[in-house]
């Protein structure tokens, strides 16, 4: 039988647009295509490629490319940081009452969870250069209506729009790096997304305590104006070119990222490969992702996000000092102890992902923040008890520094890294958003319960968050697969294999 209108019209036009790349690509029946998929995984496994590995060519536009973009993680940092030092100026300023402010700080969750659900069909449609540029606008015009605010609902107007602009950001930043990086650099070039996001926080609560809360606005715009002026010089992600058929560009982004004296035969000729194998697929929606062959890349990339935000982080984060008090531990001294930390622990956790791997990196992170909530649930217990009154405080705040430093090395940055590298490129959109989405869900229902939970019982809520840890390990134990080292054609055909005999099963 003959290839279906639909199918023979996809197969013309990827056919017409390969030549551009110089050698024509070979025709494969659909039949063999199964084929093709097993090849780019045995291939990629077997041999380094020049181009992949970049052992030949320069990382300096790739090191540019991951330094412009997270200029757009620092500025989600940047958001989230504001409202902390700003809130008794802000109601000073403007009048508002205690419950307006309360909704004005978490009305920026409203914004992410908008901006997540619409930023993976924004990046595949205008790219990831067009998604991030959007991203920044929106960001750059809520900071101006907070600048200019006299009212509560231009602040809260302003707020929305940052958040908006941080959703879209939280979902592009760690897709883009992922896809311009060569394989032996990619873990840990993800992981300067997290480190940004955290530098970002830490510099508005530093700098929010000398700037008044109208000049902490304009300074969030200084890292979206480095990000538009960046874009102006990187290329595009190559595989979002070669996913839309631009293949005169493809070649074009793929050499500048390995540079001119590198060879990118062999890494090209697998992106050209494998999206000519998804491209029999249809384009996905949401429904779509609940087909067998995108279950295993769907529960890892939707698991590990619930794992990070259910395990608490977000409520601890929001209420340490609050949490030190109850156990009569300073909290300033607490608080500060644990925001210096976090950052040079972050640049471990990103140095050792492409030399451990993210599953042994993840599995002793969860094991960390496992522990560092137990320590602090028994703290609290013994409090309850009026056991050993005298170790509470110290135990408490030991439990809390052994949770962020755990959650830093880790659970922070590799669930984002391993989201931006499961998804195959034809549903990374659609995926990618939902994966998003469910990760500010979490963030959002993890900063509400905290206080409810802390009200019934201070131990059980922290052995609550451990219990959720211990079944982490055991999900990545069992389910996620080790990505260091290894190409995202190769990943993504890994996991996905199913797809394969799907084809098998189409009439030619």
């Amino acid at each position: 039988m003959a290839l279906t209108g639909r199918d023979a019209e996809r197969e013309e036009r990827l056919n017409d647009d390969t030549r551009h790349l110089g050698d024509p690509l070979i025709v494969h029946p659909r039949s063999e295509i199964n084929s093709i998929t097993t090849a780019v995984v045995v291939e990629g496994s077997c041999s380094d490629h020049p181009g992949s590995g970049n052992d030949n060519g320069s990382v300096s536009m790739v090191l540019f490319s991951t330094f412009v973009s997270v200029c757009g993680s620092f500025e989600f940092g940047t958001c989230v940081g504001y409202s902390s030092p700003t809130q008794s100026g802000i109601r000073k300023d403007i009048g508002l009452t205690l419950s307006e402010y309360s909704v004005f700080g978490s009305i920026l969750t409203v914004g992410a969870m908008i901006g997540a659900i619409t930023s993976g069909r924004i990046a595949d449609s205008v790219g990831r250069k067009g998604a991030m540029r959007l991203a920044a606008v929106f960001c750059i015009s809520g900071w101006l209506a907070i600048f200019f605010s006299r009212g509560a609902f231009s602040l809260d107007l302003g707020r929305v729009f940052t958040g908006y602009g941080m959703g879209v950001f939280s979902y592009v930043v760690p897709v883009f790096i992922a896809e311009i990086t060569p394989k032996n650099l990619r873990g840990g070039l993800t992981t300067v997304n997290q480190l940004m996001i955290c530098c970002g926080a830490s510099t508005g609560f530093i700098v929010g305590t000398v700037l008044s809360w109208r000049s902490l606005a304009l300074v969030g715009i200084v890292p979206c104006i480095l990000l538009l002026l960046g874009l102006f010089v990187v290329p595009e992600s190559p595989r979002w070119l070669a996913k839309v058929g631009r293949w005169k560009e493809f070649n074009s982004a793929l050499k500048r990222l390995r540079g001119k004296e590198a060879d990118i035969s062999d890494e090209a000729a697998e992106i050209q490969e494998y999206t000519r194998t998804l491209a029999y697929f249809p384009e996905s929606g949401l429904l779509d992702l609940f087909q067998w062959r995108y279950a295993h890349s769907l529960i890892v990339g939707v698991g590990l996000m619930i794992f990070q935000q259910f395990g608490g982080i977000n409520g601890i984060c929001f209420y340490t000092r609050e949490t030190l008090e109850s156990a009569g531990y300073p909290s300033g001294s607490g608080t500060a102890i644990i925001g210096y930390i976090q950052p040079p622990i972050n640049v471990l956790g990103a140095i050792l992902m492409d030399k451990c791997g993210r599953k042994p990196l993840i599995m002793f992170s969860a094991t960390g923040t496992c522990l560092g909530s137990i320590l602090t649930g028994a703290a609290f217990f013994l409090k309850g008890h009026e056991l050993l009154m005298d170790w509470v405080p110290g135990l408490v705040f030991a439990g809390l520094l052994v949770y962020f430093a755990a959650f830093s090395t880790g659970m922070g940055a590799v669930p984002w890294v391993i989201m931006s590298e499961i998804f195959p490129i034809n549903v990374k959109g659609t995926a990618g958003s939902l994966a998003t989405t469910v990760n500010w869900f979490g963030s959002w229902v993890a900063s509400y319960t905290f206080i409810f939970l802390m009200n019934w019982s201070q131990s059980g809520t922290f052995f609550l968050y451990a219990g959720v840890y211990v079944v982490a390990v055991v999900f990545v134990r069992i389910l996620v697969p080790e990505t260091k080292g290894r190409t995202l054609e190769e990943i993504q055909a890994s996991m996905n294999a199913s797809s394969s005999k799907e084809l098998e099963n189409i009439e030619i």
